[in-house]
């Protein structure tokens, strides 16, 4: 396991190594000694799985504000994703900007996305899936999450330019869900260098 690229000082590209043979390949998909050595202070809580049905359905982007907030590791079990983070911590040099990464189900890579992002998952393959650790329990509480649900319908965030002419497909919560504009933004992240 190793970094291999970092997005926005702060998103991490992870490959894993992939061991093969005449019976096939084993992988070692988490080993938290391994996470330690490349510097991630990460301790997962919970996974979660994720598989949508058609291409172009997007989840996300959404957040957990403080103390709620939730640190991410992804991979790609099936299909073709973007996953997709974007810096919310007010005070960042990158405030706003999205770093972007293209998963395929046999590329054994994982992203490791901090506090303080924005997450969200573009679906480029119908019946795509793809499982995340998170380093704190989700809370549904309306005041403590953040929606970016309409970020890519403001010229804010083109990820309908990712899909082409395809629609996009968005959860009724999303759909109907008014996402302020960046500058108007409530988080309380706190920009660390």
């Amino acid at each position: 396991m190793k970094t291999t690229e970092t997005l926005l000082n702060a998103v991490k590209i992870i490959q894993l190594n992939r061991h093969c043979d005449e019976r096939g390949f084993f992988t070692e998909i988490y080993n938290q000694n391994s996470i330690d050595a490349l510097g991630i202070s990460f301790h997962p809580v919970q996974d979660n799985c994720s598989r949508s049905a058609k291409k172009g359905t997007v989840r996300g982007l959404h957040f957990q504000k403080e103390p709620y907030a939730q640190a991410k590791l992804i991979r790609c079990t099936r299909g073709e994703i973007y996953d997709i983070a974007v810096d919310v911590r007010k005070e960042s040099p990158t405030f706003g900007r999205a770093a972007v990464v293209h998963l395929f189900e046999d590329d054994d890579k994982l992203v490791y996305i901090p506090k303080g992002f924005a997450h969200g998952v573009l679906i480029m393959r119908d019946q795509s899936e793809y499982n995340y650790k998170v380093d704190n329990i989700y809370n549904g509480q309306k005041e403590n999450n953040g929606g970016l649900s309409v970020f890519y319908d403001r010229n804010e965030l083109d990820i309908c330019g990712m899909l082409g002419d395809d629609g996009v497909i968005l959860s009724a919560h999303d759909r109907n869900e008014v996402s302020p504009v960046l500058a108007e933004l409530d988080t309380n992240f706190i920009f660390e260098e």
